[in-house]
C-alpha cells in the first residue's frame, strides 16, 4: 500500500500484478478494503494490473472533515480519472462497489475517454437519500436493527471490529470476514475521533455529500462495456437496483450472486473475477 498525488489529491492505493498490464481501477466503498484481496489477486493472475484505492476521507487518502465535506460526488469521479492519468495504462476498466459504484457511474459519464469498461457491484443508479419510486429502498427491518445498536468505543479496535461483525450478520454477510476487514480498516484510520471512524467504517460521509445533479437519466449514454454484479439477498441496495442499472446501461450484463448480500463472499470471488476478465 502506498499513496499517489492525483491533481493535488492524495489517494491511498494498492497494486496487484504487472505494472504494464491492462489497468483495472477498483474504487473503494469507501475504503479500498471493500474489494477482497482474493479478487484482486485473481484479476492479477488473469493478466491485469488491479489497483484498489481509498475514496477521500478514508484510509490513506486526503482527509479533511467528513462531517462537512468540501467536495462533491463529481469531484470523487474526477479523482478516478486523474488516478488513471497518474498510473498510466489508460483507458482503464473502472469498478465501483457500494457508494464507490455511484462514483464509478458518474466518472464514466463525465470522463468517458479515461475508461474502457465498467463494473458496478452492489450499488444503485441514484444518490444516497430518498430513492426513485420504481427502485427498491433499504429493507426497513434490516435498517431498524442496524441503527438500534449503540455505537462502539471508536478508540477500541476490538469493539469496532465486533460492531462490524454484528452488522454483517444482520445484513447477511460473513461476520468473521467483516471482523477481520474492520480491524484492518481501523489500523489504517488516521486518528480515533468518531467522525473519522464513521467515514472509514460506515461511509457516512456520503450522507452529507453533494451528489447533484442526478445521473440516472444519463445512463443510456454509457458506451463502455458494463458488468453489473448484485447479491440476491442484499437488504441495503436490494437486487432491483442492479436490475435497473443493467436495463438502463446499453448492453450491460447482469450477474446475480444468489448466496450473496452486500459483500462479495469468498465463494463468489472466482465467478466475479472471471466475469470482469471477460469484459471487453
Amino acid at each position: 500500500m502506498t499513496t499517489v498525488n492525483a491533481k493535488g489529491i492524495t489517494l491511498g492505493i494498492e497494486s496487484f500484478g504487472d505494472d504494464d498490464a491492462p489497468l483495472v481501477l477498483l474504487a473503494g466503498g469507501t475504503t479500498m478494503l471493500s474489494w477482497p484481496d482474493a479478487l484482486c489477486e485473481r484479476l492479477a493472475a488473469g493478466g491485469r494490473r488491479a489497483v484498489r484505492y481509498d475514496l477521500r476521507d478514508s484510509g490513506e487518502s486526503t482527509a479533511a472533515d467528513p462531517q462537512a465535506p468540501a467536495y462533491a460526488l463529481r469531484d470523487l469521479a474526477a479523482d478516478a480519472a486523474a488516478l488513471v492519468d497518474v498510473l498510466g495504462g489508460g483507458p482503464a476498466h473502472l469498478a465501483g462497489i457500494g457508494v464507490g459504484g455511484m462514483v464509478a457511474q458518474v466518472a464514466v459519464l463525465d470522463h468517458p475517454g479515461a475508461f474502457s469498461a465498467l463494473t458496478l457491484v452492489g450499488t444503485r443508479p441514484v444518490a444516497p437519500g430518498p430513492t426513485d419510486d420504481d427502485l427498491p429502498d433499504h429493507d426497513p427491518a434490516t435498517m431498524s436493527r442496524l441503527f438500534a445498536r449503540p455505537m462502539p468505543d471508536w478508540a477500541d479496535r476490538e469493539a469496532v471490529s465486533a460492531f462490524a461483525a454484528a452488522g454483517a450478520e444482520i445484513r447477511g454477510d460473513d461476520p468473521a470476514a467483516a471482523h477481520a476487514v474492520a480491524a484492518r480498516v481501523w489500523d489504517r484510520t488516521p486518528g480515533t475521533t468518531p467522525p473519522v471512524h464513521l467515514a472509514n467504517q460506515l461511509g457516512l460521509v456520503f450522507a452529507r455529500l453533494d451528489c447533484t445533479p442526478r445521473w440516472r437519466e444519463r445512463l443510456p449514454g454509457i458506451a463502455a462495456p458494463t458488468l453489473v454484479v448484485h447479491g440476491r439477498r442484499d437488504p441495503f441496495f436490494p437486487v432491483g437496483n442492479g436490475e435497473a442499472l443493467a436495463r438502463e446501461i446499453p448492453g450491460a450484463r447482469l450477474l446475480v450472486l444468489d448466496e450473496a448480500a452486500t459483500a462479495i463472499p469468498d465463494t463468489a470471488v472466482g465467478e466475479v473475477a472471471a466475469a470482469m476478465l471477460a469484459l471487453r
